[in-house]
């Protein structure tokens, strides 16, 4: 199953990628399928991304006024406006949304939210920053968090100790991982009006993560503003 139906995107969206591990994927398999499907598409992030996973991209644009030609190429458009020889970064939110209003744009796909390479985040007040016309607001979090103490899987292990109620040392459950991600503080925080939102659990591979899986969609059956809980496999998009 493509990434697209997973994440059950519409015909025309602007997708916010925040919390934990497997958001590049996400951006980069997303961009792959809706090019390979002939929709014009522009990935771009809020905050910073590692110039390596960018700078290689043939239709790589550094500014807003270069998207309209770059559309015209085959592939996904990348947008960076900024950075070092290290990191680059991307438009403000407001210019997301702008990017979004125009008709040659079908799909904006934004990376919101860092987490150092951690599986699952617990966002300080500052962040994500997503952009207000916000379709879908995909909470990502590897699987790979439960089972491992709370001070190795989390990134802001403060906030995500605040919001579990768990120690550091604290070897976390399913639930743990949900009560995180739940939490009023968390990222559901800043999701927009009318926004869907989808918690994506990335790296599933066995039949236990599976369960995981099943654990953590059970305990967020009852908070109202996560519409779905999908499981994304391993080998789902790029590497």
């Amino acid at each position: 199953m493509k990434l697209i139906e997973r994440l059950g995107l519409g015909d025309r969206e602007l997708v916010s990628l925040v919390g934990g591990g497997g958001k590049s994927t996400l951006l980069f398999g997303l961009g792959e399928e809706l090019a390979e499907a002939r929709r014009r598409v522009v990935l771009t992030t809020t905050t910073k991304m590692g110039r390596f996973q960018v700078i290689d991209s043939p239709n790589f644009c550094g500014s807003l006024a270069e998207v309209g030609h770059a559309l015209g190429r085959p592939g996904p458009v990348v947008l960076m406006t900024g950075g070092d020889d290290h990191k680059v970064t991307g438009p403000a939110p407001d210019d997301v949304d702008r990017l979004f209003r125009r008709s040659d744009v079908d799909f904006v796909i934004v990376e919101a939210d860092g987490a150092h390479g951690k599986p699952l985040k617990a966002p300080a007040g500052h962040e994500p920053v997503v952009a207000g016309l916000t379709t879908t607001l995909v909470i990502a979090m590897g699987i790979d968090a439960v089972g491992r103490r709370l001070d190795d899987a989390a990134h802001r292990v403060e906030q995500a100790m605040h919001f579990s109620g768990r120690p550091a040392d604290h070897v976390l459950a399913p639930e743990d991982c949900a009560r995180i991600i739940a939490h009023e503080s968390g990222a559901l925080r800043v999701a927009p009006a009318g926004a869907r939102v989808v918690v994506a659990l990335t790296k599933v591979r066995t039949e236990r993560e599976q369960a995981a899986v099943e654990r953590i969609r059970n305990a967020l059956a009852g908070t109202p503003s996560v519409d779905d809980v999908v499981a994304i496999p391993n080998d789902a998009g790029p590497a």
